[in-house]
């Protein structure tokens, strides 16, 4: 938070574009990275990480019906992951945040705003800073966690780019006593999943971030909240920003349409994690030595949520946990006993083929009942996802191509 105080005074000045100021954002968790340490890549971890993603695709195509999404193999380091994310972020986060910086605004009693002028302008964009530096504190400890661009379940990279975080994937795996080699290939293998998935079901990732979207469409503002952190502010001590917590100010919405658009999110969620659960450990099984710890270390991981996952919640009121994890992975385990690989994945085929929550707790007779996949018996695994743009400027010039 360094830089936050040393340029809040230009930012002020020169606001950025919508509630968030992105530019304080990545600029907080850059200075927050630097502090705490963001090794380079070097040369051997990038052909590790290359040989890992190429190695994990093989592995999986017995296991799924859909092929290799993989067009760019890359390693990242912490900042690398927070620049390639941080569309999708701006596109999640920014409306919860606009919410935020309106009710700042609303704090100032109706009588007084015409007598403001220029400074009502002025306590929207201190709200958009306010914001950015909170968001880029959350991010930049979420990037010192993640271990691939597809950790925490959501589409955040370019699509068709499988990346590895290799210092966090080192320290994950000496927290797990367990050899670097096998967790790098084990992560490998649950991005080569998602890009899989997320790559030739055309329609998932509109579907997902939409969902994402539509919760924090009911999230509100806790204006009494706010009012108690603004009113922790000392304009003659500067520091009482840096200090200045937001955690506490969104909830959601205790309503029915808001408890079903989080039983939607979780839903969602736990398929997608749920099927990489299952195909990962079918193709790890006879393959890795401490297969079966990594798949509950991983599960545990992706249920409880780490550290950062929780302040990110905790700030924007999000939880991106997919609560139902085993029931998801038993159901699709159950799915390819009964249906096979092909049958399970042509589930994938439309969103109102896939099971719905209340399947989660009867996987046997789900998978049993006579859904008609006639339809779906010429479905294009392999073919192009025509929903998904190029990929964005400042790829590597020599992609590995898949």
């Amino acid at each position: 938070m360094q830089q936050f105080m040393a340029q809040l005074q230009q930012l002020l000045a020169a606001p950025g574009s919508g509630p968030v100021n992105w530019d304080l954002a990545r600029q907080v968790a850059a200075s927050q990275l630097a502090q705490a340490g963001d090794p380079a890549v070097n040369p051997y971890e990038r052909n590790a990480v290359e040989e890992a993603l190429r190695l994990a695709d093989l592995w999986l195509e017995p296991t799924s019906a859909h092929p290799s999404g993989i067009r760019t193999s890359v390693a990242w380091n912490r900042n690398e992951w927070i620049f390639r994310t941080l569309d999708v972020w701006r596109k999640l986060c920014d409306p919860v945040a606009g919410r935020m910086v309106n009710a700042m605004g609303d704090l100032v009693p109706p009588e007084a705003r015409a007598q403001l002028g220029p400074m009502q302008s002025m306590l929207t964009t201190l709200g958009g800073a306010l914001f950015g530096g909170q968001l880029g504190q959350a991010l930049g400890s979420l990037a010192a966690e993640v271990l691939s661009a597809g950790d925490i379940g959501l589409p955040l990279g370019p699509a068709g780019t499988a990346a590895l975080v290799p210092a966090n994937i080192r320290e994950y795996g000496n927290g797990l006593e367990l050899p670097e080699e096998e967790v790098r290939l084990y992560v490998a293998l649950r991005e080569a999943a998602h890009q899989r998935l997320f790559q030739h079901v055309s329609w998932l990732r509109g579907h997902v971030l939409t969902t994402v979207e539509m919760y924090a469409a009911g999230i509100t503002v806790n204006r009494d909240a706010i009012e108690e952190a603004m009113g922790r502010i000392d304009p003659m001590n500067p520091e009482s920003m840096q200090a200045l917590a937001l955690e506490g100010i969104f909830t959601p919405e205790d309503t029915p349409a808001q408890k079903a658009s989080l039983a939607r999110l979780e839903t969602a969620l736990a398929l997608v994690e749920g099927w990489v659960c299952h195909v990962v450990d079918t193709a790890a099984a006879d393959r890795l030595p401490n297969a079966n710890r990594l798949s509950e270390a991983f599960r545990r991981r992706r249920a409880a949520g780490g550290p950062a996952e929780q302040t990110f919640a905790a700030l924007v009121g999000l939880e991106l946990r997919p609560r139902r994890l085993r029931e998801a992975a038993a159901l699709w385990a159950a799915l390819t006993e009964h249906r096979g690989i092909t049958g399970r994945d042509a589930l994938w085929g439309h969103p109102d083929l896939l099971p719905a929550e209340e399947d989660f707790a009867d996987p046997e007779t789900f998978a049993r009942s006579q859904l008609d996949l006639g339809d779906l018996d010429d479905f294009d695994f392999g073919g192009p996802d025509e929903s998904t743009g190029p990929d964005e400027p400042g790829e590597p010039e020599t992609p590995t191509e898949r």
